[in-house]
Protein backbone atom coordinates (compact mmCIF):
# COMPACT_ATOMS: atom_id res chain seq x y z
CA UNK A 1 0.00 0.00 0.00
CA UNK A 2 1.19 3.48 -0.83
CA UNK A 3 2.81 5.20 2.18
CA UNK A 4 0.69 8.32 1.54
CA UNK A 5 -2.60 6.42 1.51
CA UNK A 6 -3.42 7.02 5.23
CA UNK A 7 -2.80 10.74 4.78
CA UNK A 8 -5.05 10.81 1.72
CA UNK A 9 -7.81 9.11 3.72
CA UNK A 10 -7.54 11.73 6.48
CA UNK A 11 -7.70 14.57 3.95
CA UNK A 12 -10.69 12.96 2.26
CA UNK A 13 -12.51 12.50 5.57
CA UNK A 14 -11.79 16.07 6.63
CA UNK A 15 -13.04 17.48 3.35
CA UNK A 16 -16.11 15.25 3.50
CA UNK A 17 -16.98 16.60 6.93
CA UNK A 18 -16.63 20.18 5.74
CA UNK A 19 -18.58 19.65 2.51
CA UNK A 20 -21.48 17.84 4.13
CA UNK A 21 -20.96 14.54 2.28
CA UNK A 22 -22.82 11.59 3.72
CA UNK A 23 -20.88 8.73 5.25
CA UNK A 24 -21.88 6.54 2.29
CA UNK A 25 -20.39 9.02 -0.18
CA UNK A 26 -17.20 9.22 1.88
CA UNK A 27 -17.02 5.42 2.19
CA UNK A 28 -17.43 5.07 -1.58
CA UNK A 29 -14.55 7.50 -2.15
CA UNK A 30 -12.35 5.59 0.31
CA UNK A 31 -13.12 2.29 -1.43
CA UNK A 32 -12.33 3.87 -4.80
CA UNK A 33 -8.99 5.16 -3.47
CA UNK A 34 -8.13 1.71 -2.06
CA UNK A 35 -8.89 0.10 -5.43
CA UNK A 36 -6.70 2.64 -7.23
CA UNK A 37 -3.80 1.94 -4.87
CA UNK A 38 -4.26 -1.82 -5.24
CA UNK A 39 -4.53 -1.60 -9.03
CA UNK A 40 -1.21 0.24 -9.22
CA UNK A 41 0.75 -2.62 -7.62
CA UNK A 42 3.66 -3.45 -9.88
CA UNK A 43 5.47 -6.69 -10.55
CA UNK A 44 9.19 -6.02 -10.12
CA UNK A 45 11.79 -8.02 -12.04
CA UNK A 46 15.20 -7.48 -10.42
CA UNK A 47 18.30 -8.52 -12.34
CA UNK A 48 21.67 -8.39 -10.53
CA UNK A 49 24.74 -8.92 -12.72
CA UNK A 50 28.47 -9.23 -12.56
CA UNK A 51 30.77 -9.21 -15.56
CA UNK A 52 33.73 -11.34 -16.56
CA UNK A 53 37.15 -9.92 -15.76
CA UNK A 54 38.09 -9.85 -19.45
CA UNK A 55 35.02 -7.78 -20.41
CA UNK A 56 36.09 -4.26 -21.29
CA UNK A 57 34.31 -1.09 -20.18
CA UNK A 58 33.07 -0.81 -23.78
CA UNK A 59 31.60 -4.34 -23.55
CA UNK A 60 29.86 -3.48 -20.28
CA UNK A 61 28.54 -0.22 -21.74
CA UNK A 62 27.15 -2.16 -24.72
CA UNK A 63 25.29 -4.48 -22.32
CA UNK A 64 23.97 -1.54 -20.29
CA UNK A 65 22.76 0.24 -23.43
CA UNK A 66 21.10 -2.92 -24.76
CA UNK A 67 19.24 -3.47 -21.48
CA UNK A 68 18.19 0.19 -21.28
CA UNK A 69 16.89 0.05 -24.88
CA UNK A 70 14.40 -2.69 -23.95
CA UNK A 71 12.11 -0.14 -22.28
CA UNK A 72 11.47 1.46 -25.68
CA UNK A 73 11.21 -1.82 -27.56
CA UNK A 74 8.89 -3.88 -25.33
CA UNK A 75 5.61 -2.09 -24.54
CA UNK A 76 4.83 -4.34 -21.56
CA UNK A 77 7.64 -2.69 -19.59
CA UNK A 78 5.92 -0.06 -17.44
CA UNK A 79 8.98 1.27 -15.64
CA UNK A 80 12.72 0.74 -15.78
CA UNK A 81 15.67 1.82 -13.71
CA UNK A 82 19.21 0.68 -13.18
CA UNK A 83 22.43 1.48 -11.42
CA UNK A 84 25.74 0.13 -10.23
CA UNK A 85 26.46 -1.08 -6.73
CA UNK A 86 27.81 1.46 -4.28
CA UNK A 87 26.93 -0.22 -1.02
CA UNK A 88 29.59 0.16 1.68
CA UNK A 89 28.51 -3.13 3.32
CA UNK A 90 30.43 -5.42 0.97
CA UNK A 91 27.57 -7.93 0.74
CA UNK A 92 27.00 -7.78 -3.03
CA UNK A 93 28.88 -11.07 -3.65
CA UNK A 94 30.57 -9.56 -6.69
CA UNK A 95 27.34 -8.42 -8.35
CA UNK A 96 27.92 -4.94 -9.72
CA UNK A 97 24.82 -3.93 -11.71
CA UNK A 98 21.15 -3.82 -10.77
CA UNK A 99 18.35 -3.52 -13.32
CA UNK A 100 14.75 -3.13 -12.17
CA UNK A 101 12.05 -3.82 -14.75
CA UNK A 102 8.41 -3.26 -13.72
CA UNK A 103 5.29 -4.83 -15.16
CA UNK A 104 1.59 -4.38 -14.44
CA UNK A 105 0.87 -8.11 -14.60
CA UNK A 106 2.39 -11.55 -14.73
CA UNK A 107 1.03 -11.81 -18.27
CA UNK A 108 3.16 -8.80 -19.25
CA UNK A 109 6.23 -10.53 -17.80
CA UNK A 110 5.31 -13.69 -19.73
CA UNK A 111 5.37 -11.64 -22.94
CA UNK A 112 8.66 -9.96 -22.00
CA UNK A 113 10.72 -13.05 -21.19
CA UNK A 114 10.50 -14.78 -24.62
CA UNK A 115 10.19 -11.48 -26.52
CA UNK A 116 12.63 -11.34 -29.51
CA UNK A 117 14.17 -8.08 -28.27
CA UNK A 118 14.76 -9.59 -24.81
CA UNK A 119 16.36 -12.65 -26.42
CA UNK A 120 18.56 -10.36 -28.54
CA UNK A 121 19.64 -8.57 -25.35
CA UNK A 122 20.56 -11.89 -23.74
CA UNK A 123 22.77 -12.61 -26.77
CA UNK A 124 24.63 -9.32 -26.14
CA UNK A 125 24.90 -10.06 -22.41
CA UNK A 126 25.86 -13.75 -22.44
CA UNK A 127 29.52 -13.50 -23.53
CA UNK A 128 30.21 -10.98 -20.76
CA UNK A 129 28.09 -12.23 -17.87
CA UNK A 130 29.99 -13.76 -14.98
CA UNK A 131 27.00 -14.19 -12.65
CA UNK A 132 23.34 -13.26 -12.44
CA UNK A 133 20.63 -13.34 -9.80
CA UNK A 134 17.00 -12.66 -10.69
CA UNK A 135 14.25 -11.99 -8.18
CA UNK A 136 10.65 -11.13 -9.05
CA UNK A 137 8.15 -9.78 -6.52
CA UNK A 138 4.92 -7.84 -6.26
CA UNK A 139 5.65 -4.39 -4.80
CA UNK A 140 3.77 -3.75 -1.58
Amino acid sequence: MNKFFPIAILVLLASACQSGNTSNETEEKVIEMEQNVTEKAMLRHVVLLSFKEDSSQEDIKKVEDAFIALKDKIPQIRDFEWGTNNSPEGLNKGLTHCFLVSFESEEDREIYLPHPDHKAFVEVLSPHMKDVTVVDYWAK
